[in-house]
């Protein structure tokens, strides 16, 4: 795999609840991480006392995060809109030259700011809310 340009890691939003996405407008930086708990199964007959984890158990999770300058179009309201409503919609990641990451995030959080000589910024962090498929470019 070759380097990508970071502006291609997309951060797309279900728009209508129907599969119809969009790229949230403005963002600037994207990152989507992935976590997995782990579960200590070591006991006395674990050898040399070596930690053993269970497979299979524990909670996986995602978090996508996003931050860019205020373009006040229908993404923004859409994203406004699930947070205040607490909706759970789909959202799709797409990562160049990997695939698609899709499935339901809550909105946690939603910062504005600016400053006197510059541009209105936001930032926006996501949390998995459910299951996610990832599908292979």
């Amino acid at each position: 795999m070759v380097a990508q340009n970071g502006k291609d890691l997309l951060i797309k939003l279900d728009m209508d609840n129907a599969g119809n996405f969009e790229t949230i407008a403005g963002l600037r930086a994207t990152r989507i991480s992935f976590n997995a708990e782990s579960v200590d199964a070591t006991c006395l007959n674990s050898t040399g006392g070596w930690r053993e984890l269970l497979g299979g158990a524990g909670v996986k999770s995602a978090s996508l995060s996003g931050s860019g300058i205020f373009k006040d179009q229908t993404t923004d309201e859409r994203a406004r809109q699930i947070f205040f409503d607490s909706e759970v919609p789909d959202f799709q990641v797409i990562v160049p030259d990997f695939g698609t990451i899709e499935g339901p995030f809550m909105i946690t959080g939603i910062e504005y700011a600016g400053t006197y000589n510059g541009e209105a910024n936001y930032e926006l962090s996501m949390a998995s809310a459910g299951a996610l498929t990832f599908t292979a470019l």
